[in-house]
């Protein structure tokens, strides 16, 4: 297939790509690439790629593909919260304005990274992908409003799906420190400390980014009637966890490390257990390979190799909204968060 990937330069699409060349497909990107500067360990693969912003795509852009998978997107909660209507305009309308542009020139399939940040505030219940949503911030109200939207665009000849990754974990090019897992090995490695900034109690169901790869893969060759207009929870239903349970996790995986709590950590308001047997039942070409125990000593292997600073990953160099925030202050990007030069 010739596949065109929206935010092939983030953290899911740099291990995404390789694995889709590596399947025989034909791959082009998509990317404004905002974390040009960010790039962890040996460097981002090349691939032919539209330097461009998603707001601005064209339909002449989409010419050609049989699938999109659209990754790109503000990819955090904080971010997120920065602007809200800038959160919209790029995650929300920008990716049902692609859907539609994808739709008018013949794409077969849309495949959507959602979100299960849509379920927000949801206790202790395993959710499945008919349970309400009930998201608590910008980033996870988006995916809501592009799932509504979407799946009213499908048809006889256009088939969206919305995947919704649990939390990721795991190495990528682009790492992001801001996710449970990849934070607290991280604290654990450069301080001693598994540092947790909640209470612990919230639940976080969590995947490896290469376990989403791979069930983004899986939708290419899946019959349309199993996957047409569908929502899939992308995850392993065993690999639900309270925050607490992934730091001793963590302390048994770090030498000489201690779990240590904020004294003004809080409940997290974002908690949520969630089932995923539909993906394994209506997708069984999907296999996920990871769990929380194999993917911290990834991770803690990786940190140690690259020398990884707590001042890297708690600012600017790694920290999502705070290298945003760096290049607003020195002009690279203008308010709406396009480039203005690239320095």
């Amino acid at each position: 297939m010739r596949i065109l990937v929206t935010g092939h330069q983030g953290y899911i699409g740099t291990v995404l790509t390789p694995m889709l060349i590596a399947q025989g497909h034909i791959v082009v990107g998509l990317d404004s690439d905002l974390y040009a500067r960010c790039t962890f360990g040996d460097g981002l693969p090349e691939i032919p790629e539209i330097k461009k912003d998603i707001r601005d795509v064209a339909p002449s852009d989409l010419e050609g593909f049989d699938a999109v998978m659209h990754l790109a997107a503000l990819s955090n909660d904080p971010l997120g919260n920065l602007n809200p209507e800038l959160t919209y305009a790029i995650n929300h309308h920008a990716a049902v304005n692609l859907a539609r542009m994808a739709k008018q020139v013949g794409v077969s399939r849309y495949i959507f990274s959602s979100s299960c940040s849509t379920y927000g505030a949801a206790g202790d219940e395993t959710l499945t992908e008919d349970a309400p949503f009930n998201p608590v911030t910008p980033y996870g109200h988006s995916k809501v409003f592009v799932e509504r939207d979407v799946a009213q665009l499908a048809s006889d000849t256009f088939s969206p799906i919305f995947l919704r990754n649990a939390t990721a974990y795991g190495v990528s090019p682009r790492l992001r420190f801001d996710i449970v897992l990849n934070n607290l090995v991280a604290w654990a490695v450069t301080t001693g400390l598994v540092y947790i900034k909640s209470d612990g109690s919230p639940w976080r169901p969590i995947v490896h980014v290469e376990d989403i790869a791979r069930a983004f893969s899986a939708m290419l060759d899946a019959p349309r009637d199993a996957i047409h207009n569908q929502a899939f929870n992308v995850g392993v239903t065993a690999e639900n966890y309270r925050i607490r349970d992934l730091a001793e996790i963590v302390k048994e995986t770090v030498p000489g490390c201690r779990v240590e709590y904020a004294q003004d950590g809080e409940p997290d308001k974002r908690t949520y257990r969630v089932n995923f047997d539909k993906i394994a039942r209506r997708v069984p070409a999907f296999q996920p390979q990871w769990d929380a125990r194999r993917g911290a000593q990834e991770l803690y292997e990786a940190y140690v190799k690259s020398g990884v600073k707590l001042d890297e990953f708690e600012g600017p160099k790694y920290k999502r909204i705070d290298h945003i925030k760096q290049l607003l202050s020195a002009g690279l990007l203008d308010t709406n968060l396009r480039w203005t030069t690239r320095g």
